[in-house]
């Protein structure tokens, strides 16, 4: 399972509105590929098509769909946003991360 926060969620929502897309049509894909300062880093879409080696997921009305080689990655992430002084944007909670970089933005497993 994946999980979306309760202020992720929000900033999802209101991200789609702005693009004009709709949440029933449109999924979140969440994934992980190699690169970054800690060698792998984390990719967050929209994306309209759920493909056959996707695993899909459900949590606070947000469907999230993850390939089948970045699931073991992921499994018991937290998706979270923060807009607070010390930072904006998305971030990962991973429980799969041995060593996460300054950024946020890579982890190693």
């Amino acid at each position: 399972m994946v999980f979306i926060s309760n202020q992720a969620k929000n900033k999802l929502i209101s991200l789609l509105k702005q693009e004009g897309l709709s949440q029933d049509i449109y999924f979140i894909r969440l994934g992980v590929k190699n690169g970054g300062c800690s060698g792998l880093s984390y990719q967050l879409t929209f994306d309209k098509k759920q493909k056959k080696e996707d695993q899909l997921f459900q949590n606070q009305e947000i469907k999230i769909l993850i390939d089948k080689n970045s699931l073991p990655y992921l499994i018991g992430t937290t998706l979270e946003y923060s807009d607070g002084l010390n930072g904006k944007g998305f971030y990962f909670k991973n429980p799969n991360a041995k060593h996460t970089c300054g950024c946020g933005k890579s982890f190693s497993s």
